[in-house]
């Protein structure tokens, strides 16, 4: 187990960007559970949760992105060791969190990319899921992602297609603590 010091001495933001189904979600748990097992404190933030706090009668998402951002932040300024934050998709998504984020903070950007057609069959097999098992509004997604992923900052890049969630994790792992 590595000591608290080292421990400090880590990055302390594993970001996770992806498009809609493409597991963001799958993955950030995998971390989580991992890391834990190691012995680290982990807090896991998830856009996804804090929009569902206030639906449906969430008045816009741009509140929900905001009140996400600031959770992160938040958790940065804890003892936790670290925070594994998924939900982002675009640059300016990725940069309302960073602003929030204590300087001094390392951070692990992980952008994942996926198959359109595997992640359509990833949200139809997901019950909770609503509008993002329209095949047009998913494309429509997959397609506004395929314009920013250049724009992400560099990190991790990983396709999900063909790999299981705890190779993933290992992988972001790996890069988070060489």
């Amino acid at each position: 187990m590595i000591d608290k010091i080292q421990r400090r001495a880590r990055s302390r933001l594993v970001m996770i960007s992806g498009p809609i189904a493409s597991g963001k979600s799958t993955l950030a748990g995998e971390v989580v559970r991992l890391l834990r097992l190691e012995g680290f404190s982990v807090a896991l933030t998830d856009l996804d949760t804090v929009a569902e706090m206030a639906l449906p009668t969430l008045p816009d998402w741009d509140w929900a992105h905001g009140i996400h951002a600031q959770l992160v932040g938040t958790w940065l300024t804890t003892d936790i060791d670290i925070v594994v934050d998924e939900g982002t998709s675009n640059p300016t998504e990725v940069q309302q969190v960073l602003d929030q984020v204590p300087e001094g903070t390392d951070v692990l950007h992980v952008v994942l990319t996926a198959d359109f057609d595997a992640s359509l069959a990833r949200a139809r097999a997901d019950s909770g899921r609503g509008v993002s098992k329209d095949p047009g509004f998913l494309r429509a997604e997959h397609e506004a992602y395929s314009h920013h992923v250049a724009h992400l900052p560099g990190g991790l890049r990983l396709h999900v297609e063909g790999q299981e969630p705890a190779g993933l994790a290992r992988q972001v792992i790996n890069s988070l603590l060489p």
